[in-house]
């Protein structure tokens, strides 16, 4: 009697290890348009408030992915937790003051300074140096500091040079900021030179934006910063105090005599500086005999947030990508519910902060929960629900760009060729997995963090690059959702088959980041 138990539970085990891949993707038929249509209107909503990393949309978005994930019976990615959260800081101007003989200035009428570039500074300011307009050329043999020892001491300089401000030209940054007129680079001629800091006399004021006086999210922290090197913007009336009542407009300082002034002022800027805190929202279902292997569907649920009363919906870029994990997750937990499990595990991954530099997916390679070396391949979808403006072919409602097929496994190109010929049948277009791309695309998306720890990559994506990319007008009423149906049809078939298999994709291709 016990043996035939023990047969009839083999039985039954091996047979639960026996799914194939079209047990599997049977299931494609919850991936529908209605479905992600649903999904959208919530993640792109105004409520979400453009979903910027740090913020109190970004978190919003964050429980609705979590909430969902329940639904659908997935177990928590990260320990008892669907989020891993990572550290994303902020800073603020609690406080802002400028005394002038006794005169207290305004702030963004009369003063400000760049919020970036400014430490805790508590400073009594008892002397000056004019240094004209503070410009050390020697293509034009000019030096604004001959003969002036501002070691130690507070720089006061005119803005731009003898023509006015420098504007940003058709150079762009680069040039900008090599122009030696420019205010970064009469910052780096002060610094040099040993100065405490750098007033800067200018004409925009009062200033016609308000300064701001909270930071962008940035990922590591500068909390508590010493007190370093002074950059500030002042107006004409601070400087006719600053430098003894002598100056009234620009026409007399010019005139003015470069040297030492004596004065009479305080500054003080307190800055403060708080972990706000991100999070990537993870989900699995284990797998079966193979469940110590991993598939990774990813996607990025943050975008570029809210201006004002402008809110930036990102509903391309990359709500689609985020609800194509989402309901990827639902076909495949609709089938584990029908007795249809995976062999590998599957992990879906929404991440945020990829819009300020691939920060969700960088802390999570760096810090994975899931073993890299045990992750066949990271399947990443980053806008795939328009269509390329650009794209001058016949085939504009059936394609996907698909990048980095032939870069980490030999093996990929197969796959996926055939995965999409079983389901949606669409132009697989490589044109991105160019070496030449101008626009670097393989090196722009949250699986790249993955290529760079050698785990197999492809990155499905459908080139918006002109039309709204980045603009607020990336609303979900210019989606095309039969098309975007295709395409996560065709990518939840790849997962399966790769999720199927008997051994993990081949690592037999090294990684190439030129430059890099």
């Amino acid at each position: 009697m016990k043996k035939l138990v023990w047969i009839s539970l083999l039985l039954i085990s091996t047979m639960s290890f026996a799914q194939t891949t079209k047990d599997l993707t049977k299931f494609a038929n919850v991936i529908t348009a209605k479905a992600m249509k649903e999904k959208l209107s919530i993640v792109a909503s105004a409520e979400m408030e453009g979903r910027e990393t740090g913020s109190p949309g970004q978190k919003r978005a964050a429980a609705y992915i979590e909430s969902e994930f329940k639904r659908m019976g997935l177990l928590p990615g990260n320990g008892n937790s669907y989020q891993q959260v990572y550290p994303v800081y902020q800073d603020a101007l609690t406080e802002k003051k400028l005394i002038v003989q006794g005169k207290s200035f305004v702030w963004d009428k009369d003063f400000n300074f760049n919020l970036q570039g400014i430490t805790n500074t508590n400073l009594d300011i008892k002397e000056v140096v004019f240094a004209g307009y503070g410009i050390v050329d020697a293509s034009k043999s000019i030096n604004d500091y001959e003969n002036l020892e501002v070691k130690g001491k507070l720089v006061v300089i005119i803005e731009g040079n003898s023509e006015g401000p420098v504007k940003m030209g058709a150079g762009g940054n680069r040039a900008y900021y090599a122009n030696p007129a420019s205010p970064m680079a009469k910052l780096r001629q002060a610094s040099s030179k040993g100065a405490a800091g750098l007033f800067i006399i200018s004409a925009d004021f009062p200033s016609k934006t308000p300064s701001l006086t909270k930071s962008n999210v940035y990922m590591k922290s500068n909390a508590n910063a010493s007190a370093g090197f002074i950059m500030a913007n002042i107006s004409m009336e601070v400087a006719a105090a600053l430098l003894g009542g002598t100056v009234s407009s620009l026409t007399s300082l010019k005139e003015l005599k470069k040297g030492i002034y004596t004065t009479d002022a305080s500054m003080v800027a307190t800055k403060t500086t708080e972990n706000v805190e991100s999070s990537n929202v993870i989900a699995m279902l284990p797998g079966t005999d193979k469940k110590e292997e991993y598939v990774m569907l990813t996607g990025h649920y943050d975008h570029l947030g809210k201006r004002g009363d402008v809110i930036w919906y990102g509903a391309d870029d990359d709500g689609s990508g985020t609800v194509a994990v989402m309901q990827m997750a639902e076909a495949f937990a609709a089938a584990a519910k029908k007795g249809f499990k995976p062999r590998r595990t599957i992990v879906f991954m929404t991440v945020s902060g990829e819009e300020k530099g691939l920060w969700g997916s960088a802390y999570y390679a760096e810090h994975p929960i899931f073993p890299l070396d045990k992750t066949t391949a990271d399947l990443n979808t980053d806008m795939v629900g328009r269509v390329d403006t650009e794209r001058q072919l016949g085939d504009t409602l059936s394609y996907v760009y698909v990048i980095g097929h032939d870069k980490l496994s030999s093996e990929l190109v197969g796959i996926n060729e055939a995965a999409n010929k079983a389901s949606s049948n669409i132009t697989l277009d490589y044109k991105y997995d160019d070496p030449n791309d101008k626009n670097q695309i393989y090196y722009r998306s949250d699986h790249y963090n993955f290529a760079k720890k050698g785990v197999p990559v492809l990155f499905l994506y459908d080139g918006m690059l002109l039309a709204d990319y980045h603009q607020p007008t990336d609303t979900i009423e210019k989606i095309n959702f039969d098309l975007m149906q295709k395409r996560v049809s065709m990518v939840f078939h790849t997962a399966c088959e790769i999720a199927q298999r008997e051994d993990m994709l081949k690592r037999d291709i090294p990684l190439n980041m030129p430059g890099r």
